[in-house]
């Protein structure tokens, strides 16, 4: 059985540039088994926003284009959706846009003796995710993180920038 990273890697190298010449962006693309059946599911931004019609629309260009090439060789359920309040966030370029957020980060291993972050992305550079764990920068390489996403703190500012007193600790 094929990893389910390289079919995820597959399928973004394939639909990235089809989704850019129909006026979307590809945030992310999820492939997982949930409740005894494989998901494929894609994120996509444009300008404005996504609507329903828009998600229709590219499920049914790109439904097609990934069964003739045969990058999944078994049956599958193609999910299209906008990222959403608690976007995910892959490239570097995504992370950028989230400088000062509060994002989660799931590594492939563990570093430092822990998989999963949370705190104030600050930077990227060489490679590395640098976040703030209340007061403390931790370096994480961008190519060993698993999942990540924006943290969409409704306690904060509705930009959903990190309330400087805080620093994004929730502190309940």
């Amino acid at each position: 059985m094929t990893n389910v990273f390289i079919i995820r890697d597959r399928v973004f190298e394939l639909i990235e540039p089809l989704l850019y010449d129909m006026g979307y962006e590809l945030i992310e693309v999820e492939y997982l088994s949930m409740h005894g059946r494989w998901v494929l599911r894609l994120y996509i931004d444009k300008e404005g926003g996504v609507t329903i019609d828009d998600c229709a629309d590219v499920s049914r260009e790109l439904g097609d284009v990934i069964d003739v090439k045969e990058v999944i060789e078994h049956e599958y359920v193609l999910e299209v959706s906008s990222p959403g309040l608690n976007r995910p966030l892959r490239r570097e370029k995504d992370f950028l846009k989230a400088t000062g957020s509060r994002v989660r980060i799931r590594m492939k291993e563990a570093v430092s003796g822990q998989r999963h972050f949370t705190g104030v992305f600050k930077n990227c550079a060489k490679g590395m995710v640098f976040l703030d764990l209340s007061g403390n920068i931790i370096g994480l390489p961008l190519k060993d993180i698993e999942k990540s996403n924006m943290v969409y703190d409704f306690d904060n500012n509705k930009d959903g920038k990190v309330n400087s007193t805080n620093n994004g600790v929730n502190q309940k």
